[in-house]
């Protein structure tokens, strides 16, 4: 994954608080939000953007506003950090096995890190309801996500819609161009779109028992 420049701590706060507004709203603060968050005055706000987007960090779309998002294949030092557990060996959830004795590490950016050949970055979002229940993603679980702007059918995704909601569900393109955004569970229904913008793919659920 590419690595970010060198960054200020306000240059790098920019540039989450960029990202995070993209992700929950599909556009990014103005440029007085991101200076009241930080503190600072809009032209300060406005110089260290400047620098974002000469780093290759940020980029804008000329002429429209709230329209700063991170740079193609940028991944902020939150997003790359890899997690490592030793891999001692598998266990059955079934009939017993016999015992295993490879020692090898379970590296999680490995795991849920872009493939060869994609770009994006991931993230993680707290599951809120039971929507997705019968695909195994409970309340309260987190799903590791590869930022991205298009989806495959059948592919689960985090997407914008119109009225402003973020929600996870199965993306599938109907033939009369409209897009179903379905749950996995019988008590809710589909959500027909004309369009919403997807914020990304869900690579992964991650579930935490506390005892």
């Amino acid at each position: 994954m590419p690595q970010t420049p060198n960054l200020t701590p306000k240059q790098l706060h920019i540039a989450q608080l960029v990202r995070d507004g993209r992700v929950a709203h599909g556009y990014s603060p103005t440029m007085q939000e991101l200076a009241d968050d930080l503190g600072v005055s809009k032209v300060t706000v406005f110089e260290h953007v400047g620098a974002l987007i000469k780093k290759g960090v940020l980029q804008r779309e000329p002429n429209k506003a709230r329209s700063l998002s991170l740079a193609d294949g940028v991944s902020l030092p939150d997003e790359s950090h890899a997690l490592r557990f030793p891999l001692v060996g598998r266990i059955a959830a079934g009939h017993p096995i016999e015992q295993y004795e490879q020692s090898d590490t379970l590296d999680l950016e490995h795991v849920f890190g872009p493939r060869v050949g994609e770009r994006g970055a991931t993230f993680a979002l707290q599951v809120t309801g039971d929507s997705m229940q019968d695909e195994g993603i409970l309340d309260g679980d987190y799903v590791i996500v590869r930022r991205a702007s298009t989806a495959r059918q059948g592919e689960r995704v985090v997407a914008l819609l119109p009225d402003g909601e973020t929600t996870l569900k199965s993306f599938f393109r109907q033939p009369d161009g409209q897009i179903r955004l379905q749950p996995a569970n019988d008590a809710f229904e589909p959500i027909i779109v004309k369009q919403c913008v997807i914020q990304g793919i869900v690579v992964g659920v991650m579930r935490r028992y506390d005892g």
